[in-house]
């Protein structure tokens, strides 16, 4: 039996659109656990109205996580989606939901509840049209994906585990290519201290630690390897009370990307090396990488080439491609896991006032996410 075709969806659109709609307005942001979980209630609503045994898993900080599944015994496939975001409460009144020229603009509508959307609606039309698998399918939607996954990483990698294949519903990059490979992501946390002091009367007695912080930002810049694929940025630099005042203590955050464990843990050794230049400031470094890197596995090459046969009975040509970005399907790729990643909406500006997503794609992608659900065949 062929798949549903993209037609199919398209009748879907304004519900889909609808559903989205709801999405985005109901504004999630990691750090609330209160509307993070307000919004887990109504995603667990849905799936529990389409049929699903649906779990709670409560979290003492992060939003609770929820899983829906539908059929049962091993192997299956797991969708994978996350329901917080990076902006806060509020956003909305200066970002609202607006339709406009074939796109979507809205606070998280890209990063990713165009993907819960997805995964809603692909489930609901397989199951009317008597087409859901007998195989096990599971939905995960977990709630601090866009701090480090912290408390879900090990229920996202056991679940993937003992599935047959993970579908990544993060957006596409932005030419629609689905993601086959990532770099790794790592947090570094930099406190430098020194002596405050009058920066008028006395300023020889103080140890400034912004001029400190100052230096090692210099420092870690220059361990950046763009031929490698490694990059640091200082993102966040926080010193000092007053401007009479010589500062004692200044903070700064690091993002780090790179394209193999290798570059990671040089990174890891110069940072946690480095080395005060003011005569009497201390330094200290915490963190290191969160998300390994997702290199292009044999398994996800696999994975991506069935999925391309699969997107052309529909009509669609799939390719892929590589980002800096990570995402839960970090975790998966070192494990050897057969995972393909950028499954949602395609789009572009996430995380920022610009966020969009191209209206058409919801068609297509829900349409190729329920094609892979009842098409792609497991390896023997």
């Amino acid at each position: 039996m062929p798949p549903l075709p993209v037609a199919a969806f398209a009748a879907r659109l304004p519900a889909t659109t609808e559903l989205l709609r709801t999405l985005v307005e109901m504004e999630s942001p990691s750090t609330d656990k209160q509307a993070i979980d307000r919004l887990g209630e109504f995603v667990a609503e849905r799936m529990a109205g389409l049929g699903a045994v649906v779990q709670r898993l409560t979290q003492a900080r992060a939003g609770d996580h929820w899983i829906g599944q539908w059929g049962t015994g091993g192997g299956g496939f797991l969708l994978l989606a996350h329901l917080d975001t990076v902006y806060p409460l509020g956003t909305l009144a200066s970002m609202p939901w607006r339709e406009e020229d074939g796109r979507i603009y809205g606070p998280g509508v890209l990063d990713m509840k165009a993907g819960v959307a997805m995964a809603l609606t692909a489930i609901e039309a397989l199951r009317q049209a008597g087409r859901l698998p007998d195989r096990r399918l599971t939905l995960l939607c977990t709630s601090d994906e866009e701090t480090g996954s912290h408390s879900s990483r090990g229920l996202i990698e056991r679940l993937a585990a003992e599935h047959d294949l993970t579908l990544c519903l993060e957006p596409s990059l932005p030419d629609g290519a689905l993601k086959t490979q990532r770099k790794g992501v790592g947090v570094f946390h930099l406190e430098t201290r020194g002596r405050a002091a009058h920066a008028g009367a006395e300023p020889e007695k103080g140890i400034n630690a912004i001029v400190e912080m100052a230096h090692q930002v210099l420092r870690v810049s220059e361990l950046g390897d763009g031929s490698r694929g490694t990059t640091l940025n200082v993102g966040v630099v926080q010193g000092g009370t007053r401007s009479n005042v010589v500062p004692d203590v200044c903070r700064a955050r690091v993002d780090l990307r790179a394209d193999t464990a290798e570059e990671a843990a040089r990174v890891q050794r110069a940072m946690t090396s480095l080395a005060p230049v003011l005569p009497g400031a201390t330094i200290s470094v915490e963190g290191g990488l969160n998300r390994p890197p997702m290199p292009r596995t044999a398994p996800i090459a696999r994975a991506f080439e069935q999925a391309q046969a699969i997107g052309a009975r529909l009509g669609l040509q799939l390719c892929e491609g590589a980002t800096g970005g990570g995402s839960d399907a970090n975790f998966l790729a070192p494990l050897d896991l057969p995972v393909l990643d950028g499954l949602g909406a395609v789009g572009e500006s996430a995380h920022s006032e610009r966020e969009h997503l191209q209206v058409q794609s919801l068609v297509e992608r829900t349409a190729l996410l329920a094609a892979l659900i009842t098409e792609w065949q497991a390896a023997p």
